[in-house]
């Protein structure tokens, strides 16, 4: 294990690495070779639920059992900080007694296994199982029992995965093979953070405005929604977008107030979209479901789901971005641009655009819910399939040569994960635990609100859990594994320094000081090295011969 990055042993070593105040003026865009000159797509594959350890505790030594497809690291394929020794024969999570009957070590979950319980990863939930950066509680607090949703009974259930014990569970390279298969010829980044602790509408919001405070507007209560200070309000869980046509009419909805990047990129005449499955109210699935209520049935999962979720949308809850009533594109060459869908389209549209010529600067994916990887409702297998039909179709591209492709999630879903989070952001509210009961850190000002005057706003303890972050793209470094500490802002500040000049949002939002993803990237030639597609296949993960008839979404 590379003591680099023991950065959370105790939370005391974490605050003492941050909660300093951020510089107070952003970073310098400095001109020259690097991701403004070399490129012209950004496309942020933005999955549900999965830490860091869940997905690459191993890596890259998989198990290889007889009838899971096998994964064989390249020579010289550079470790990461995962599970090893005493971590997986004598983790604290099997000997902390607060954890009861459920403490265990990491177990490996298998290909069989692919479909699982959710857990829990509320923000307080995810602090306490930090336990001061001991990170021994994780069954105690965010693990749930099964069985997966579907089956059909608990019989032929493994005990673990019907035990809080389950929150300990991780795949190998024989079960997410595409992502490690990712990992071997392009670049991952193995100390990125979620930015603040907390559920899906935490992390998207973070991913577009580095900002969860300046909630302006709520109906139907404020179940989720914390008095950030100053008489301003800020979000840590999930509810729906207020005006969203298929938000929830019983439960909380809000509206966020100040920017996002959309706005950003607006103001430059950036081309964007924000693309997720569902969202086309219009279209009529192959099971005859439309609108709100468009559904998929997984084999995996043996579920039926709705593709499209409201609170995973971030842009819907800004005014200036959203999209209410999911209103279509005037046609396909006006995607990207400002017209009656304001940037808010359904995944088919961005592969409709490409197809066309009119492949947007910055596009985020949203995969319809069945193949997003939020356990109870996804899986890896189902999740695979969409992540490689994604790659393969872009890789195809002749656009391909100046794209950058980043595949990350939205938050941990409670999943274990040994590394504490360096602490970049204090708070002190009710829903805090980290430090003590409503104490993340040490209260130290470091981040304000949205507005002037808020100096600094509550609710936000961060950095939250590690989650995974890939690179693909012909200029990053193949089989490469980051050092650097990196959170969802900073793909916030690849996009800023790739299309506006190094500009940050300010107002509060985390990327005034987010690590830079350029170490992922080699931009040290006038053209890149890396240009050999990697074609995959969307079933199994494995290296495949490309296969150009076979339907996308």
């Amino acid at each position: 294990m590379r003591f680099r990055q023991r950065l959370g042993a105790a939370l005391g070593a974490a605050a003492a690495l941050a909660l300093a105040t951020p510089p107070s003026a952003p970073a310098q865009h400095h001109p020259g070779r690097g991701p403004a000159t070399a490129l012209r797509h950004i496309v942020v594959i933005f999955q549900e639920n999965v830490s860091f350890d869940h997905y690459f505790a191993t890596y890259p030594h998989a198990a290889n059992p007889v009838g899971e497809p096998a994964f064989h690291p390249l020579p010289h394929t550079p470790p990461v900080n995962g599970l090893s020794g005493p971590l997986l024969a004598h983790n604290p999570n099997a000997t902390n007694p607060g954890n009861g009957a459920d403490a265990s070590n990491p177990f490996r979950l298998d290909r069989s296994q692919a479909a699982t319980a959710d857990q829990s990863h509320a923000y307080t939930d995810e602090q306490r199982a930090f336990d001061h950066g001991a990170m021994d509680l994780f069954p105690r607090y965010t693990g749930r029992k099964g069985p997966p949703p579907g089956w059909p009974s608990p019989q032929g259930v493994p005990a673990k995965l019907l035990s809080k014990a389950l929150a300990m569970g991780y795949f190998d390279g024989n079960t997410v093979t595409a992502l490690w298969n990712y990992a071997q010829h392009y670049a991952l980044e193995d100390n990125y953070f979620n930015t603040t602790f907390g559920p899906s509408t935490p992390g998207a919001l973070n991913l577009i405005s580095g900002q969860t405070n300046g909630v302006i507007q709520t109906a139907n209560g404020r179940f989720g929604i914390e008095d950030g200070g100053a008489g301003s309000l800020t979000d840590y869980s999930d509810s729906d977008p207020l005006g969203d046509a298929c938000s929830s009419s019983t439960h909380t909805v809000f509206r966020m107030g100040g920017s996002n990047i959309g706005d950003l990129l607006n103001q430059h005449h950036i081309t964007w979209g924000w693309f997720q499955g569902g969202f086309d109210l219009s279209a009529t699935n192959p099971n005859g479901t439309t609108g709100c209520d468009r559904t998929h049935h997984s084999a995996v999962t043996n579920l039926i789901e709705r593709d499209y979720v409201p609170h995973h949308e971030p842009f819907q809850y800004y005014a200036s971005t959203a999209n209410p009533l999911h209103r279509r594109p005037g046609s396909v060459a006006s995607i990207g641009h400002t017209d009656a869908a304001n940037h808010q389209y359904g995944i088919r549209d961005f592969f409709a655009a490409v197809r066309a010529g009119h492949f947007p600067a910055v596009s985020y994916l949203k995969a319809p819910a069945y193949e997003n990887g939020h356990a109870g409702n996804s899986d890896p297998l189902d999740e695979q399939r969409f992540l490689v039909q994604v790659v393969n179709f872009l890789e195809q591209r002749p656009e391909w040569k100046s794209t950058a492709v980043i595949i990350t999630y939205d938050d941990s879903d409670g999943w274990y994960d040994h590394v504490a989070s360096p602490q970049v952001n204090g708070s002190s509210s009710p829903a805090d635990a980290l430090a003590a009961p409503g104490v993340c850190g040490s209260g130290t000002p470091a981040l304000a609100g949205y507005a002037a005057n808020n100096p600094h706003a509550q609710g936000r303890c961060g950095y939250g859990p590690r989650l995974p972050l890939l690179l693909i793209s012909p200029w990053a470094r193949p089989n490469f594994v980051g050092a650097n500490v990196t959170d969802q802002t900073s793909i916030l500040r690849l996009i800023e320094d790739t299309f506006l000049h190094g500009q940050r949002l300010g107002h509060g939002s985390y990327d005034a000081f987010s690590g830079s993803l350029d170490p992922l990237f080699d931009f040290s030639r006038p053209q890149p090295q890396n240009t050999r597609p990697l074609w995959l296949d969307e079933s199994t993960g494995e290296v495949a011969k490309p296969n150009a008839s076979r339907p996308l979404h």
